[in-house]
C-alpha cells in the first residue's frame, strides 16, 4: 500500500515542483537560508533539527526514505558531506529526485527497500531517517539494519510520529541494537506550530490539483488541520519525537 501511495505521491501535480513531504518544525535554532530556500523553511527545520547535533562534513551519509529529495538536497549543499545517498522504495520518488538534483555533485539517490538495506557493513558514517518509518513493516529489522551499514561511533539521527506504547517499545529495539541514546525527546508542540502555520498553503496547494474523491487522502496524508492525523496530536494521542543515536 505505501509503495503505490509513494508512487503516486512521486508524479502528483497537486505537489508540483514541491521537494518536500514532511509536517515542518519551528522553533528558536533557525537555520539561515538562500532566498531559493526561504519558501521551504519550516520543512528544511524539521531536517535541520534532525541532524543539527552532528558533524557532516566530509562524511559518508544515508538518508532512509528520501522522498522527493528536498532535504537530502538542502544537507548536501549546506554541511558539504562527502558523498550523501537517499534511498526511497519509490521508483518514480528516485527517478524524480535523480532529474531535479543530479546536479548536485554529493548527492545520489537510489532505489532500495529499508528493512534491506543494499550496502556493505560499516559502509556510512551517519544514517537518518525523518518521517517516513512509520510507513515500515518491520521497524526492529530497520533498527537493525541501520546499525549494520553505520561504522562504529557512527549516528542515527531518527525523527517520526508514534504513540506512547510504540515508542516505548521502539526505544527498547534502539537499546537491544546497542545504539547509545544521546537525544530523546517530544517535538510534538514545535510540530503542530509548523502544521498549523502551514496547514492553509497545503489546501490550496491539493484544491488547486486534485480531484475531490482523492483530495481528502492528500490533506491527511499533509496533515493540515481537522484530519485524524493533526487531531491526534492535538489531543495527545499522538506524538512527534526525536531520538539522536550512536552505535
Amino acid at each position: 500500500m505505501w509503495r503505490w501511495w509513494y508512487q503516486r505521491l512521486a508524479k502528483a501535480k497537486g505537489w508540483g515542483e514541491f521537494g518536500f513531504m514532511n509536517y515542518g518544525f519551528i522553533d528558536n535554532d533557525q537555520p539561515e537560508l538562500t532566498e531559493d530556500d526561504e519558501p521551504d523553511r519550516l520543512f528544511i527545520q524539521l531536517y535541520h533539527m534532525n541532524i543539527r547535533d552532528i558533524e557532516l562534513g566530509g562524511k559518508q551519509v544515508l538518508e532512509v526514505g528520501s522522498g522527493r529529495g528536498g532535504g537530502a538536497n538542502w544537507i548536501a549543499k549546506t554541511y558539504a558531506p562527502k558523498q550523501l545517498t537517499g534511498l526511497d522504495y519509490s521508483p518514480a520518488a528516485v527517478k524524480l529526485c535523480n532529474n531535479v538534483y543530479g546536479t548536485q555533485q554529493n548527492l545520489n539517490f537510489i532505489e532500495g527497500n529499508a528493512m534491506k538495506l543494499p550496502f556493505d557493513d560499516n559502509s556510512f558514517d551517519v544514517v537518518y531517517n525523518v518521517e517516513s518509518s512509520h510507513c515500515y513493516s518491520d521497524m526492529p529489522q530497520f533498527v537493525d539494519e541501520v546499525h549494520r551499514v553505520l561504522k562504529p561511533k557512527g549516528h542515527f539521527a531518527w525523527t517520526d510520529f508514534r504513540d506512547e506504547e510504540t515508542m516505548h517499545s521502539i526505544r527498547k529495539m534502539f537499546g537491544k541494537t546497542s545504539f547509545e541514546t544521546l537525544v530523546d525527546v517530544d517535538i510534538t508542540a514545535e510540530v503542530l506550530a509548523a502544521l498549523d502555520e502551514i496547514s492553509d498553503d497545503k489546501q490550496v496547494r491539493i484544491k488547486k490539483s486534485t480531484g475531490p474523491i482523492i483530495r481528502r487522502s492528500f490533506e491527511t496524508f499533509a496533515g493540515v488541520k481537522g484530519t485524524p492525523v493533526y487531531e491526534a496530536f492535538t489531543k495527545r494521542e499522538l506524538f512527534y519525537y526525536r531520538s539522536l543515536l550512536r552505535k
